[in-house]
């Protein structure tokens, strides 16, 4: 059997003085569709950072966490297994380097390719592009691309070397109605194949059709876990918040006000 994405068993991280993730157990899936939403301060970011390694946790009496089913991990072998898209990624990449040696970053979890590549590596990349839509982008550099265009060369980065998983850390994050509609589309389309997806973000409209599992989070600990069905609802969601939400669900699509 495939070993869970994320298996985190009393999980504590402290940032300065404040407990970020309180006592924190959560069971995720290889191929699982997960969405994990809550409001600002919940965890999310720490969360995201924790399972890429950029931060630990406290050393507490059972407390036990694994990704993949392994608790200990070289960073470079995590990242070939799990295909990073975040804000904070699309910051490190806007540099003078082209689309196609973005996407061959992906190879060595790095900004940029400091390492030599093959010509297998190169056609792959080049390939990873195309399948995406971008192949122009190849020559382009990221300076020079829309939020949307450098998103989906970042998605392509990810999975260059097609991972088990991906997580999306607050995927709308600057993007206008054609550039988030061009991502989603192809995250869609790549989900549909089998990959699976952590999605973590506090906007509802981010939350594609094919998620059917939603953890909300608030102070740091799991408030509620289940079937987006039924959490993303009004009622739950309002508690959650701290503030009244309503809740539609037009074509398969949530939208919240």
């Amino acid at each position: 059997m495939t070993p869970p994405l994320l298996e985190l068993e009393h999980v504590t991280v402290q940032r300065g003085d404040r407990l970020a993730l309180n006592d924190l157990s959560l069971r995720i899936e290889a191929h699982e569709r997960v969405a994990i939403l809550g409001p600002n301060g919940c965890g999310k970011s720490t969360l995201v950072r924790t399972i890429t390694r950029e931060f630990y946790p406290l050393h507490k009496p059972g407390t036990r966490m694994a990704i993949f089913g392994q608790e200990r991990w070289h960073v470079f072998a995590l990242r070939k297994l799990l295909g990073v898209v975040s804000a904070t990624l699309v910051e490190a990449n806007v540099r003078d380097i082209c689309g196609l040696e973005a996407v061959l970053s992906g190879y060595f979890a790095s900004v940029g390719v400091h390492d030599e590549f093959t010509q297998g590596m190169l056609d792959h990349s080049r390939a990873t592009l195309d399948k995406l839509g971008v192949s122009y982008l190849e020559e382009r550099p990221m300076t020079e691309m829309s939020s949307g265009e450098a998103w989906r060369v970042l998605l392509a980065r990810a999975l260059v070397h097609e991972p088990k998983a991906l997580l999306f850390d607050e995927p709308s994050s600057h993007l206008d109605i054609a550039a988030r509609a061009g991502l989603f589309g192809s995250l869609r389309a790549i989900v549909k194949q089998g990959t699976g997806l952590v999605m973590v973000t506090h906007h509802l409209s981010d939350i594609i059709p094919e998620i059917d599992r939603v953890i909300l989070l608030r102070d740091g600990r799991v408030w509620a876990d289940g079937p987006a069905t039924t959490l993303l609802q009004s009622d739950p969601l309002s508690e959650l918040f701290g503030a009244r939400v309503s809740v539609e669900r037009r074509e398969d699509h949530y939208v919240a006000w």
